[in-house]
């Protein structure tokens, strides 16, 4: 069993058995938070942390409206081999669209993704990528586009794992998250995917609501038609929350500086270098994908969630770093069953 303090606060409780005083922290028994986590150096040092920063006679101590959370969402909280997950849902929409545009049979990238050929779409890199992303998730309205991604990630399967993409998602980051908000810090996505493909399953996924979900975004326009508002979404890049775009999102959509960070790759670097800035105590958290049975093995060399500059500076500053394989009994939900 375990002690964790949950500190008062206006707004709602997110598990239904938390206590909350109105003007004191008070102390609630559970069963283990972490129970996905071996025993082992990185829970110890979570759980250690958290306690430290919410117990209010110690000098760590973090005030609520502080406690500030970010995650990285591709594999970070869910799998991202052999390509984005996002990646994915542009191709079913190029397919889904090919009938309207003839001319992409001989147009790269979607010639590539009409042939099946995904060596050649490879080769296209991530500037074919964005031609993809913007092909396919401009030229509709907010919610039309909601509506598609919804009707997408209900029934959608990996083609390697063969379940769906929300079922690819990480039971021990689950498991904190949840530990996080036991304790009244507010959790973010803050990803390079886009912010309107996450936006319609967090909440279902995560718990985590639309408005506390950051990432790379389309340029969209106010329009009034027959008396009817709505949103366009345009093909032009507002911010790529990738990166060095983290911070500048974070700072643009939060306000904050986060206390606790979790990233998997170079491209989260920034965020962390951000949360590490904090004057508060802060944690930083790396997933390292080392298991190659129960997931994927990769990190310095890989072309998606290439692990290198940040994995060396992880460890220069003792930040810490979860490997897959020796600090989580499981990896994904349905492992439990």
């Amino acid at each position: 069993m375990f002690l964790v303090t949950v500190t008062s606060c206006k707004q709602e409780a997110s598990r239904p058995d938390t206590v909350i005083n109105d003007t004191k922290e008070v102390a609630e028994v559970i069963e283990d938070p972490l129970l996905s986590w071996t025993d082992g150096d990185v829970k110890k040092s979570i759980m250690s942390y958290i306690e430290d920063v919410t117990d209010s006679t110690n000098t760590s101590f973090i005030p609520v409206l502080d406690r500030i959370a970010t995650f990285d969402n591709d594999g970070t909280l869910w799998s991202e081999q052999p390509v984005y997950f996002q990646f994915f849902f542009a191709v079913s929409r190029v397919k889904a669209m090919a009938a309207d545009h003839p001319e992409w049979k001989n147009k790269q990238p979607f010639k590539a993704v009409l042939e099946n050929d995904m060596e050649a779409l490879m080769a296209q890199g991530e500037k074919g990528l964005i031609t993809l992303v913007m092909a396919t998730h401009a030229g509709t309205t907010t919610d039309e586009f909601e509506a598609l991604v919804s009707d997408w990630i209900a029934t959608a399967e990996h083609p390697i794992k063969k379940k769906k993409f929300k079922e690819l998602v990480f039971q021990p980051m689950l498991e904190l998250l949840d530990y996080l908000r036991a304790n009244n810090f507010k959790t973010f996505i803050v990803s390079g995917g886009g912010i309107e493909f996450m936006r319609p399953w967090t909440e279902e996924v995560y718990n985590i609501p639309k408005d506390q979900v950051v990432g790379s975004s389309i340029q969209t326009e106010y329009e009034y038609n027959d008396g009817k508002p709505f949103i366009k979404r345009l093909a032009k890049l507002d911010l790529n929350d990738d990166k060095e775009g983290k911070p500048v999102g974070i700072n643009r959509y939060i306000g904050r500086k986060p206390v606790f960070a979790a990233g998997n790759s170079d491209g989260d670097l920034q965020m962390l270098r951000w949360t590490d800035a904090n004057k508060f105590k802060t944690f930083k958290l790396y997933v390292h994908h080392t298991d190659s049975i129960r997931e994927w093995a990769y990190d310095r060399a890989s072309h998606v969630g290439k692990f290198d500059k940040a994995l060396d500076e992880a460890g220069e500053k003792g930040w810490t770093i979860a490997s897959m394989k020796d600090d989580w009994k499981i990896i994904y939900p349905f492992e439990k069953e």
